[in-house]
């Protein structure tokens, strides 16, 4: 740090004034100087002070502004020591550059609760990641107010309607005959009930921040509170779950799973005490957010701890939780916030935000000295549950959360959802996997024995198509097109117990042993696998997770549905091709009338046709792993005696179509 820098720094720490102030930064951030009228105190969150601001941006450039009022904010956050403040400047100004609002209030906020300074900030960066709109801006800067130095704060949008903020439709103000007010409307779940709130038809506090208190119309404020209690009336009617007469189509479920997901992420004690979330114009939807308001979130505040394995829906503050808890007894709520979650998790969310608290640690490094040199860093200023003595373990401490609370987070959805029973399965075009509820371990091949093994991608023998015969199914393997099978021979009946285990077979849907019963068994999607012929159903060998364990032919009766080793996960993994699923190369035909052979006892492939001018394409010969072997013109025969024993796949194109088939040798 130059000298210069050292000495303002003293200066402003120790409350010296200096004859000639210089507007200088004291660390890597930008800087706001604010000096009010004949030094005034700022003692009111209501009374604005007349001030000059001067900010000294990134690159050493210093901008004064004359006339900016500043005032006291926050509610609880107001009676802590390190205060938050609100400036508004007397006309709109793009203070914080491109991007940004042209605004004319903008908030100070002292992050004073949160000793890493970045929930906030953290926080935003999720709601971006997630796909939520109108995140508030988290720009660092050093504060100095009437020549004393104050610390770090956060510069921040002021939750309005405005473009770069909610940015929804303003409506007319005064109101015509002809203003249309169904939108914009910016409301807010509001705990403290302040402003112009009323209580809707269920109870909840629900404050109107936009159109404001001065400005809006006895219609306004009329049709508002209307819509709010008839959504609440559907909401909480018989037929909620109704995807045409429910709530569905009065929320936006993209903005509400994405902000309950970073509620919950957060365990944000006060995210359903304080919730935002807006209407727009002649949109019959509520959309959730800005996220808000996050400093004591992260188990950050003693009042309610412990947070790793605790749902804020269950557990937190607030009366929006009326409204979320109703959705999560709709299966429909449940399976969204479900899926988001899987998404948000297998996108690598955690390493997301783990970046982006490196960044912003890195990024405070010089400023967050300097504030605990004034604040302390193990002074208590709120409801912090830990005090540590350096900055890097509050960080520490905020990561291991996340890590912990996310990993945990899958299970207590999934937990809390509204299962529906398990539907009759209807088969559609996919390559399909068969799960164990209790291992997880998939349907599987050992040769032609069926067992299970662990999910491995690059196994197709994990993937079966799926084809109604009747009342049944035909089950088929993606690897060659042989049918499962149960085997079991002689008199058989459902409760004779014989345990052969069941295999793969020349197809032939006529053959009862190779026809399947998919039979629904609770309320998470699981089904039996039972054999029409033998009345078995299919049963992990001693519920083995090893892989090889056998797939057995097994005893059907009332344990069927209780029992883990019986119960399995039918999931599509991708589309059939168009032309259907690879099959044995025997069975393969073209419309064309021509047929594709395969001589095991020559080891030779050939095509056969009526018309043998129709022969004009060339095939080729793939091993199993997609190696090119050689090609031959259709109207040859091919020797393969000097293939090794395997799998292989045939694969040509005819009018534009590729077919494909597998032989064995």
């Amino acid at each position: 740090m130059k000298k210069i820098q050292i000495l303002l720094l003293l200066c402003l720490l120790t409350g010296i004034k200096m004859h000639g102030q210089t507007y200088e930064r004291v660390t890597n951030l930008p800087h706001i100087y604010i000096q009010t009228e004949n030094g005034r105190a700022i003692t009111s969150k209501e009374q604005y002070i007349n001030s000059t601001l001067w900010y000294v941006n990134e690159t050493d450039n210093v901008v004064r502004y004359d006339s900016v009022s500043i005032r006291g904010r926050g509610n609880s956050t107001w009676s802590l020591a390190k205060k938050p403040y609100r400036i508004k400047f007397p006309i709109k100004q793009k203070f914080l550059g491109k991007g940004y609002a042209r605004a004319k209030k903008w908030t100070l906020l002292a992050n004073a609760a949160d000793k890493t300074l970045i929930r906030n900030a953290v926080t935003r960066e999720m709601g971006e990641w997630l796909g939520l709109k109108n995140n508030p801006a988290a720009i660092f800067a050093d504060l100095t107010l009437n020549g004393t130095f104050q610390g770090n704060y956060q510069i921040s949008d002021q939750v309005e309607v405005r473009a770069h903020r909610v940015n929804i439709a303003e409506q007319d103000y005064p109101l015509t005959e002809t203003s249309d007010i169904t939108g914009g409307y910016l409301l807010e779940v509001d705990g403290f009930a302040d402003g112009n709130t009323f209580w809707s038809s269920h109870g909840l506090p629900v404050r109107i921040h936009y159109p404001d208190e001065e400005e809006i119309a006895s219609s306004q404020n009329q049709y508002i509170r209307d819509y709010i209690n008839n959504f609440e009336t559907v909401l909480f009617g018989d037929d909620f779950t109704d995807p045409e007469k429910g709530y569905h189509h009065w929320v936006d479920s993209l903005s509400l799973v994405n902000w309950l997901i970073a509620t919950e992420v957060s365990a944000n004690i006060d995210g359903y005490y304080s919730t935002y979330f807006y209407k727009d114009r002649q949109d019959s939807t509520l959309y959730f957010g800005p996220l808000w308001d996050y400093d004591i979130a992260y188990d950050n505040d003693y009042r309610i701890s412990g947070n790793v394995r605790r749902l804020m829906s269950n557990d937190g503050y607030g009366d929006m939780k009326e409204w979320v808890n109703r959705m999560w007894q709709d299966p429909w709520f449940g399976r969204l916030v479900c899926n988001r979650f899987k998404e948000v998790v297998d996108g690598n969310m955690k390493g997301f935000l783990f970046e982006k608290i490196d960044s912003l640690t890195e990024l405070l490094q010089e400023s967050q000295q300097l504030n605990y040199r004034k604040w302390g860093i193990q002074t208590r200023m709120y409801h912090e549950i830990v005090l540590y003595s350096s900055y890097d373990q509050y960080i520490t401490d905020l990561k291991n959360f996340i890590d912990q609370h996310i990993d945990w987070l899958a299970t207590a959805f999934e937990s809390k959802r509204v299962k529906e029973p398990t539907p009759p399965f209807h088969a559609e075009r996919y390559y399909y996997t068969i799960r164990n509820s209790r291992t997880s371990t998939l349907f599987d091949r050992n040769d032609d024995n069926v067992c299970g093994w662990a999910d491995d991608k690059e196994r197709l023998t994990q993937e079966w198509t799926i084809t109604p015969v009747g009342d049944y199914f035909f089950i088929q393997s993606r690897m060659d097109g042989l049918a499962l099978c149960d085997p079991t021979e002689g008199e058989s009946t459902a409760t004779t117990n014989v345990g052969t285990q069941l295999c793969v077979a020349t197809p032939d849907s006529t053959d009862m042993r190779q026809l399947w019963t998919l039979r629904p068994q609770g309320t998470d999607g699981l089904y039996n696998l039972i054999n029409p012929a033998t009345e078995h159903t299919a049963n992990l060998s001693g519920g083995g997770s090893a892989n090889g364990t056998p797939i057995l032919s097994y005893t059907t009766n009332a344990a069927n549905s209780s029992s883990g080793n019986r119960l399995w996960r039918i999931t599509p993994t991708e589309p059939l091709p168009d032309d259907g699923p690879e099959t044995d190369i025997a069975s393969v035909t073209e419309p064309e009338a021509y047929a594709m052979a395969y001589n095991p006892l020559l080891h030779q492939l050939h095509f056969a046709a009526e018309d043998p001018a129709q022969l004009t394409f060339t095939a080729t010969v793939y091993a199993a792993d997609g190696t090119r072997l050689r090609s031959f013109r259709a109207s040859e025969t091919l020797s393969v005696a000097d293939l090794p024993t395997g799998i292989y796949i045939v694969s040509w194109n005819v009018s534009g179509k590729t077919r494909s088939a597998k032989f064995s040798k």
